[in-house]
Order: structure tokens, then sequence, then C-alpha cells
């Protein structure tokens, strides 16, 4: 099937991608839209019954490990360099006016 491109069309596409095409750009366009439309009418001709849409061409699966404490939290440590602490949170002097 021919898809046929029209001039209105071309400066329509070129207003919105703020382009100023010559009269030999908007037919080089013309013919390279037809040609991609054209495209896309042939592989609609394919069967694609039982294939199953996809995402990816490759199968992408979780990657991450899964989220286990191995060697704790070391805030006991960290808390113990603390001058001044409050159960598990340091205390610092008022840095804001207020």
């Amino acid at each position: 099937m021919a898809n046929i491109i029209s001039d209105e069309t071309i400066e329509y596409v070129g207003i919105l991608a703020k382009l100023e095409l010559s009269s030999e750009e908007k037919e080089v366009a013309k013919k390279d839209l037809a040609d991609m439309l054209n495209y896309i009418d042939k592989l609609s001709e394919l069967d694609t019954t039982g294939v199953e849409p996809m995402s990816h061409v490759f199968s992408a699966g979780n990657v991450m490990r899964e989220d286990v404490v191995t060697n704790g939290d070391g805030s006991e440590d960290t808390l113990s360099n603390a001058p001044s602490r409050k159960d598990d949170t340091f205390i610092v002097p008022k840095t804001v006016e207020g």
C-alpha cells in the first residue's frame, strides 16, 4: 500500500520539529516518511499468532540479591564515638537560631 504524504503534513511536521526545510528537503522528507510508513505496513503483514508481547529483546530478570544483613548496621560502634548521645542518636549543638 503506497502512503502518500501531503505537503501540508510535511509543513506540519516541520513546524512541530522547528525545522525550516527547502523545497528539495521537503520532497526528500516526503519520500522518506512514505518509505517508513510502507515498511510499517509491510511489518503488519507478519503472522504474530502466539507471539507474546515483550518490552525487551532479551529476557530481563531481577538481578538484585536478597536484602539480608550480614555484618550488622554498626550503629553502636558509630555512636561510641559521639561526644553526647541520647538513645540511638547523636546530640549536637544547636546550629540554627530560632
